[in-house]
């Protein structure tokens, strides 16, 4: 059975278990390599079950724990060749562990197939993925988009399990305490999607087959967990769906303090 385990989420850090119980990956390393090994034994996944890293791209809050980890656990790690450069820049390929380019076409890793997706963000070239388990079950984290573009659509659709931005309130945002170039700039086409946009795509993808959503990257100054899960719901309940029959809506924590896994 696949297993889904939220380590990190939000502004600052952000980190994904998907796979099996000794077998699997993790979508970026936005943490120090201590905090992912503690959130990792929380949720019962020995070190040792990840087979690779796969990055979404370069921005500290998705690779701050990246290079110590990898190195200190000799784990190959993937990324766009954009990302891979940008890294080697940051100075994060120091040669201790194994890191490849990873092309559109995927690659098959922990008896999963993983592909990427290009994703609309002010980075070199950021990746989203969607995995396909053994069984499969297919998951897909989708995460630090401007906006919903057809093709991250098309990407996503079908997946059991979607991992989608709902990064801040429009509301909250505007009136906050962000400089103005700051909150252009997340408002923009290569920001960051809000609660009101995440929501309006939700009941598209439960039409689709996708059944289970957890809304990631919420920002700690810019929203709520209650603010962003309100929002997405009552979108999904307008459009006459009901909540653990239709579809389950979660919030990815900031951090996994429970250990909380979902299998399906």
């Amino acid at each position: 059975m696949a297993r889904f385990c939220p380590l990190f989420s939000g502004s600052s850090g952000n980190s994904y278990y998907i796979g099996s119980a000794d077998h699997g990956v993790l979508i970026d390393a936005g943490k120090n390599a201590k905090q992912i090994t503690e959130a990792l034994n929380r949720c019962e996944i020995p070190v040792s079950a990840i087979e690779a890293i796969f990055v979404t791209h370069e921005h500290s809050d998705h690779v701050s724990g990246l290079r110590v980890f990898a190195s200190r656990h000799k784990i190959p790690v993937y990324a766009s060749t954009g990302t891979m450069l940008a890294l080697e820049e940051q100075g994060i390929l120091n040669g201790k562990f194994p890191a490849f380019a990873l092309s559109e076409e995927g690659m098959e890793c922990a008896g999963m197939y993983i592909k990427p997706f290009p994703i609309p963000h002010d980075c070199a070239e950021g990746y989203g993925y969607r995995l396909m388990t053994s069984d499969g079950r297919g998951v897909s984290v989708a995460t630090d988009l401007g906006y919903m573009t057809a093709e991250v659509r098309e990407a996503v659709t079908g997946s059991d399990l979607l991992v989608l931005e709902s990064n801040h309130d429009i509301g909250m945002l505007r009136t906050g305490p962000y400089p103005y170039a700051l909150k252009q700039r997340i408002l923009s086409g290569i920001g960051h999607l809000s609660n009101l946009s995440c929501a309006e795509e939700l009941c598209r993808f439960v039409q689709t087959g996708t059944t289970r959503f957890w809304l990631a990257h919420l920002s700690q100054e810019n929203n709520t967990p209650e603010l962003a899960y309100q929002t997405s719901l009552c979108s999904l309940k307008m459009a006459g769906m009901k909540e653990n029959l239709d579809f389950q809506l979660f919030v990815a924590p900031c951090v996994n303090e429970t250990g909380k896994v979902m299998v399906f």
